[in-house]
């Protein structure tokens, strides 16, 4: 096994970035990206023979699943794993690291050919802070991680754009975005929203519509160190590999639109 080592502090990166190795970085990179892939040749087969969504949504979550639980047996066989697609083993509660990975965040943009908003999530939790991930977005052959964080639009767009659901856009967003004078851009599933707001497609992301860890732990790690602004929507911390996975909600912002977005949010009654 390669000795892992530690990766240097850098100025303005979320500071629980220093407590993973600089490979666990590499590796969540690495990973994501394989799974992703992976998924990418499997769906091009399954479509051309002509398999019904059902199928697509099966096959791409157990095959990811697998590659990425068995890569992680291999390259970490001392730490935790938490996978969407697995059994929640609660001994993970006392591991010091525990992976969190979402096989195929979308399966159901994944299952309708050939859309490109879905995901692979991998992220790497230390008492109970992502401090290395990747999320790929494999349709569109990049994957954005930790190992080298996204660089932000120096401001937002103005008007500012929240990215939404696609089939269910919430009735908070909605407010929000009407609140702020923002436009709405609907698109799949969470990682690409978190990574659209890394990119400045859109300035921020509010979801209260609950979600599991594995929907946002990679997508927070890398959000987190690009600089962008993660937390509950009242404001509160994001903790990370609790005994029940279920947070119920989450806003991943520009810190230029931040402090607009809290007080919408407050006054809409979301406050700590």
């Amino acid at each position: 096994m390669i000795p892992r080592e530690r990766g240097p502090w850098r100025a303005g990166l979320y500071s629980a970035w220093i407590m993973a190795h600089l490979d666990d970085h590499r590796l969540a990179h690495q990973l994501a990206t394989d799974a992703g892939s992976m998924l990418v040749e499997l769906r091009a087969k399954l479509a051309s023979e002509g398999a019904p969504p059902s199928v697509l949504k099966a096959q791409g979550d157990r095959a990811a699943h697998v590659l990425l639980v068995r890569a992680l047996a291999e390259a970490r066989p001392d730490d935790a794993v938490l996978s969407e697609e697995g059994r929640d083993h609660l001994g993970r509660l006392s591991a010091d690291r525990v992976w969190i990975v979402d096989p195929l965040d979308g399966t159901r943009e994944f299952s309708q050919v050939p859309r490109s908003d879905w995901a692979v999530h991998v992220a790497l939790v230390e008492d109970g802070e992502p401090t290395a991930g990747a999320v790929a977005l494999p349709a569109l052959g990049v994957t954005y991680s930790t190992a080298e964080p996204p660089v932000i639009l120096d401001a937002p767009n103005a008007p500012p754009r929240l990215a939404v659901s696609r089939s269910r856009p919430l009735l908070e967003a909605m407010a929000l975005a009407e609140a702020l004078d923002a436009e709405l851009v609907p698109m799949g599933s969470a990682g690409a929203k978190a990574m659209a707001v890394a990119t400045g497609l859109v300035d921020c992301y509010p979801h209260a519509g609950g979600q599991y860890e594995w929907d946002s732990c990679a997508p927070v790690a890398v959000a987190r160190a690009a600089g962008l602004w993660c937390s509950r929507l009242n404001g509160s911390p994001l903790r990370y590999n609790r005994p029940d996975p279920w947070l119920p909600d989450i806003l991943i912002c520009h810190p230029g639109v931040h402090e607009r977005v809290a007080a919408t949010l407050a006054q809409l009654g979301w406050s700590s």
